[in-house]
Order: structure tokens, then C-alpha cells, then sequence
């Protein structure tokens, strides 16, 4: 005897393919720098009120949790423009075909954690 109860889906043992992994986190990388917008427009309004605001503003920006969050927004810009160009190419035609969509989607995600560590390696110094 069958029953049509729901089943539960344990999230953790699902795999995932790079492609959705790829497009999640491109989301969430918008999400994230549109999130941040207004904190960076209110420092750089600070920033521009004088040398007392301009102060304010850099030893905000020293604090090491400030750095770290700045370090995490690095990683979003770069996997949202990676990714960006990923998907632009593919709504040109190329890159369809699934194993070449594998391939490019760890190109991107790659290329943004290398470019991160390579750009933001010093932020965190």
C-alpha cells in the first residue's frame, strides 16, 4: 500500500550541478551588492563632509569585520561580472551544450575565487 504523503527532502545530500550552484550564487551576489549600496553611498557621503568625516569613514572601514565583509563583497562582485560574462555568452549560442556549460561554470566560480584572492589577499593584511 502506496501513500501520497509528501516526502522530505533532505537538502544536505542533494547534489547540486555546477550550473545551479553557478546561477544561485549569481543571484546572491546581486542580491548582496544591492544590499550594500546605501551603506557604501552613506560612507562616501561621510567620506565627503570634511577631513573629520573623511576619518570616520577610513577607521570604519579599518575595522577588521569591516574588512572581512568588504573582502565577501569582493568575491560578489567578481563572481556576479564572471558569471555575468558566462551568461551573456551563452545567450549568444555558445556554451549550451552541457559539458561545456560544466566546464564554464567552473571557469567562473574559479576565476572569482583566484581574482578574489588575488585583488582582496591584501584588504585582509
Amino acid at each position: 500500500m502506496t501513500t501520497s504523503r509528501p516526502v522530505f527532502l533532505q537538502l544536505t545530500q542533494i547534489k547540486l550541478p555546477i550550473s545551479a550552484l553557478v546561477s544561485i550564487l549569481h543571484r546572491v551576489s546581486g542580491v548582496l551588492m544591492i544590499i550594500s549600496m546605501p551603506i557604501f553611498a552613506i560612507l562616501f557621503a561621510q567620506a565627503l563632509q570634511g577631513p573629520e568625516g573623511f576619518a570616520a569613514s577610513a577607521a570604519f572601514l579599518n575595522n577588521p569585520l569591516v574588512k572581512l565583509g568588504l573582502f565577501f563583497l569582493g568575491w560578489a562582485l567578481l563572481h556576479h561580472l564572471f558569471t555575468g560574462i558566462r551568461y551573456v555568452i551563452i545567450d549568444l549560442g555558445f556554451g549550451v551544450d552541457l559539458p561545456v556549460a560544466r566546464t564554464t561554470g567552473w571557469t567562473a566560480f574559479g576565476a572569482a575565487l583566484v581574482m578574489t584572492i588575488v585583488v582582496g589577499g591584501g584588504l585582509l593584511l
